[in-house]
């Protein structure tokens, strides 16, 4: 064999993984990107209960007031959040308000019994049931794109071509 292919079937093996591991970003990225969209459809479907909720309650309890308007606050500021980590912020005190709603309905046996109340507390389960599915897969996604991003030798193509780490939607969210 002649020298020169000595020279070049190394050369093509790390053009060729080069490729590979670049194309290998690209899909775990869009992995990332798509579960965070999973992310936002269950919780734009929470935003979307939020008022139904508030307005259910409002009729029953008339001097609570200030519960519905802070919950509605906290759905505004949940809805203008970009990103995993303002994202968690804000959801965590949807979830909060959600919850003072839910006592406050505690303190009326005619709402909790209603068939509209109840309805709306099982569709709050199934959507919590769906955000924690959806934040499993998404932080799955993460974690493998951040340990290739990470990883030598890939991280040298990782940082050539702009790939960065993603960030987790907490565990401890829910």
């Amino acid at each position: 064999m002649p020298d020169h292919v000595f020279i070049l079937l190394p050369l093509l093996g790390a053009v060729a993984w080069g490729f590979l591991t670049y194309n290998r970003l690209v899909g775990l990225r869009n992995q990332v990107e798509a579960a965070w969209s999973d992310i936002d459809v269950q919780l734009k479907r929470r935003h979307d209960l939020v008022p139904l909720l508030v307005t259910t309650v409002k009729a029953y309890a008339r001097h609570e007031q200030e519960t519905l308007r802070r919950v509605m606050e906290q759905r505004a500021s949940a809805l203008a959040a970009t990103g995993p980590r303002a994202q968690f912020e804000a959801e965590a005190g949807v979830l909060e308000g959600v919850a003072s709603v839910m006592a406050v309905a505690e303190a009326y046996p005619e709402l909790k019994a209603g068939e509209n109340f109840l309805q709306l507390q099982r569709d709050f389960v199934d959507v919590e049931d769906h955000i924690q599915y959806s934040r499993r897969f998404y932080n799955g996604a993460v974690k493998l794109n951040n340990t290739l991003v990470e990883q030598f030798p890939a991280l040298l193509v990782a940082r050539m071509f702009g790939f960065r780490q993603a960030e987790f939607f907490d565990a401890d969210y829910s």
